[in-house]
């Protein structure tokens, strides 16, 4: 399913326009967003999904073409955890 797809399921869904429905999943996004960049908090929307901001360490690794070491800088990422209604939707049941 892709972003015109979800708009257009949550449109009906919810019995509003798919402007409105498009406003709302950007606004969402946007928000996660914001609050995952800021780092001091999680974003968790119960049964369904949770973003939260990691550090990564500084590492080192291999270029696999020539095998040469390659150090990578300590960042940031996101981590996307499953909540219990989505892994058993995920399960068919």
């Amino acid at each position: 399913m892709n972003r015109s797809e979800l708009i257009v399921a949550l449109a009906d869904r919810a019995e509003v326009t798919r402007k409105d429905a498009d406003a709302v999943l950007a606004a969402l996004a946007e928000t996660v967003g914001e609050v995952v960049a800021k780092g001091d908090e999680k974003v968790t929307i119960p049964g369904f999904l949770t973003f939260e901001r990691t550090h990564r360490a500084a590492r080192t690794a291999r270029n696999p073409q020539t095998g040469d070491p390659i150090d990578i800088p300590a960042g940031y990422s996101v981590k996307v955890s499953a909540g219990s209604k989505l892994k058993e939707a995920a399960k068919g049941e």
